[in-house]
């Protein structure tokens, strides 16, 4: 299936308004389905191949290398499964941007925490849906008349 660019880039934006609104996704290390987890993404509006995490030093995710996320936003209206890298962040920079209260709570020692790992997950691959169908759509769902040619262009495959 072929995707319009515009309607990709427009996923796109709503992924990102969705996820900064509501950060949280589950995580899992590729292939390797046990260690998926709910995660808290740290997102900043400038980059936007890229999203941190905190975690502990003994989590499955201190391994580093490929991981996959899924995310539901919070109001239904966007849903997406994408692929990344995890690596070390050591940007101070980032990491002061990023610590805030709710962070903090998971960590006894705060900042100086022996255990926290502060990570980076560099973006690849992604399929973004839209949860939004329109009265129409729903109206003709209800009614067990097909959908497929209404909801097209609520589903790209892109890069983030």
């Amino acid at each position: 299936m072929r995707y319009d660019q515009g309607n990709a880039d427009e996923l796109k934006t709503k992924f990102w308004k969705a996820l900064d609104d509501s950060p949280f996704l589950f995580l899992q290390r590729d292939g390797e389905p046990q260690t998926a987890v709910p995660m808290t993404a740290q997102t900043d509006k400038d980059a936007d191949s890229a999203i941190w995490f905190f975690t502990q030093k003994n989590s499955d995710f201190a391994k580093l290398g490929p991981v996959t996320a899924t995310y539901e936003g919070k109001g239904h209206d966007v849903y997406a499964r994408f692929h990344g890298s995890l690596f070390i962040e050591d940007d101070q920079g980032r990491f002061e941007q990023f610590w805030n209260n709710f962070v903090k709570a998971w960590y006894d020692g705060g900042k100086d925490d022996p255990d926290i790992l502060f990570l980076r997950m560099d973006l690849r691959e992604a399929e973004i849906w839209s949860g939004e169908m329109g009265i129409l759509t729903t109206a003709k769902m209800a009614m067990g008349m097909t959908v497929h040619d209404d909801v097209q262009d609520k589903h790209a495959e892109t890069t983030l």
